[in-house]
């Protein structure tokens, strides 16, 4: 019998490595130039992919474009956040579900996941808001893969862009995702980094 053995995957290339993390910015400033619809579904779909506990996919997101759709949003922003998002092609509302369990039989069949959460608030709101960071972060990558810039950010007020944007569910927001194209012009110089010896420790 032949075994076919699975290799583990090289590194990706230096190119890719600068667009997802060395050369990539937080923007602030933004070129006139829309983001289409099927750039934003794309980097959702492989977000989508990341990890999360038993498959538990928390994160939802309302991507804010239109000028009403942003009116809604302005009243909660901070007042040195408010101009870039306003300016921003688009802005995505990153959240997580309560009411993640009630997917469980479907996105985790292999045991009866949703009865560890029943009754527990505190471990799902713990475990909504762990993955749905978690899936955050992969969906900031995700739009950088796919050609875009961002701008991540809070500075906002969490309630009141709930009662705008989610009211009527158990759906809370996280942090906030400006996108774009960046505009260059308008970088800050960019800060540096703790050293690997600041960060990681090997035991």
């Amino acid at each position: 019998m032949t075994t076919i053995e699975r290799h583990a995957p090289g590194p990706v290339a230096p190119e890719a490595l600068e667009q997802l993390f060395t050369g990539a910015r937080t923007h602030n400033g933004w070129l006139p130039k829309d983001v289409p619809d099927s750039l934003l579904e794309l980097a959702v779909d492989y977000a989508k992919w990341g990890p999360t506990s038993a498959n538990c996919s928390p994160m939802r997101i309302v991507f804010v474009r239109s000028p009403e759709a942003k009116a809604r949003l302005a009243p909660a922003m901070s007042d040195a956040n408010r101009p870039k998002t306003i300016a921003a092609p688009a802005t995505a509302i990153v959240g997580y579900d309560l009411d993640f369990p009630e997917s469980l039989p479907h996105l985790y069949p292999a045991t009866d996941a949703r009865s560890w959460f029943v009754g527990n608030e505190k471990l799902i709101e713990e475990t909504a808001f762990r993955n749905g960071s978690l899936q955050g972060a992969y969906l900031l990558l995700a739009l950088r893969a796919v050609g875009l810039d961002c701008g991540p950010m809070s500075g906002f007020d969490r309630a009141k862009v709930d009662a705008e944007f989610f009211q009527g569910t158990r759906i809370r927001s996280n942090f906030l995702i400006n996108i774009g194209y960046g505009d260059p012009a308008k970088l800050y110089p960019r800060g540096p980094r703790l050293a690997y010896e600041e960060i990681a420790t090997i035991l």
